[in-house]
């Protein structure tokens, strides 16, 4: 599924963010990225959308390489993957239901698809009474529940959270753990950098950590590990 080969990251001031990186990703995983600020998991995350690109090394997803492919080709390349930011990033001016119904827009879904999937994905996430509510009418983890759902719309085969309960209180976090271990059941391959050490250490999954930039852990059931 991701296959992450001898990746090393300088950037042009000489800052080296990563160190011969390799990691590999089966279909239907949920894999947390942890490690201390600065440890390079933004980065790799940002390499997987291709927003920036390895001074050395390769990315395969779903055994295609992704170093070369052409810059018209990358939104192809997003659509296969989901992102959920910890900022949520919704459309403030659209409803629940049009931000969702616009990732199905983007990739020229059809109205009748749109109106038969987007209420179903609203289900999923417990948001069918929101539907015609803007995000300003939301709470924090209504608001993260919506972005799940657009980030799950158009089924892509790879999620990636990037903090995703960073702005949630724990109870509202645990609301959305739930839901992404839901989605992850569902055969989507889940991807999560975070700073939550109750959250890792409590659902015992898979546990990749980076620490100034090289990796010093690939536990199959391990735990956050850090004190910051």
């Amino acid at each position: 599924m991701i296959e992450i080969k001898n990746i090393s990251k300088r950037y042009k001031n000489g800052v080296k963010a990563l160190s011969n990186i390799n990691i590999k990703i089966d279909k239907g995983e949920f894999v947390f990225l942890v490690g201390p600020s600065g440890a390079g998991k933004s980065t790799l995350t940002k390499m997987l959308l291709k927003e920036t690109e390895p001074t050395q090394g390769r990315i395969m997803i779903d055994s295609q390489n992704i170093n070369g492919i052409h810059r018209r080709k990358v939104p192809y390349l997003r659509r296969k993957i989901g992102v959920v930011f910890q900022d949520f990033r919704l459309l403030e001016n659209k409803t629940v239901y049009e931000n969702v119904a616009f990732a199905m827009e983007i990739v020229e879904a059809t109205p009748k698809e749109i109106r038969r999937n987007v209420p179903t994905m609203l289900s999923l996430v417990g948001l069918s009474n929101k539907a015609k509510m803007y995000p300003d009418q939301l709470s924090g983890g209504e608001q993260q529940r919506v972005s799940i759902a657009r980030a799950i719309i158009n089924n892509p085969p790879i999620l990636i959270a990037d903090e995703p309960t960073g702005n949630l209180d724990p109870e509202t976090s645990w609301e959305i753990m739930r839901l992404l271990r839901q989605i992850n059941r569902r055969g989507t391959t889940v991807v999560m950098a975070t700073h939550d050490r109750e959250i890792v250490n409590m659902m015992q999954q898979r546990v990749i950590a980076l620490e100034k930039g090289v990796l010093v852990r690939d536990d199959k059931r391990g735990g956050y590990g850090y004190e910051d």
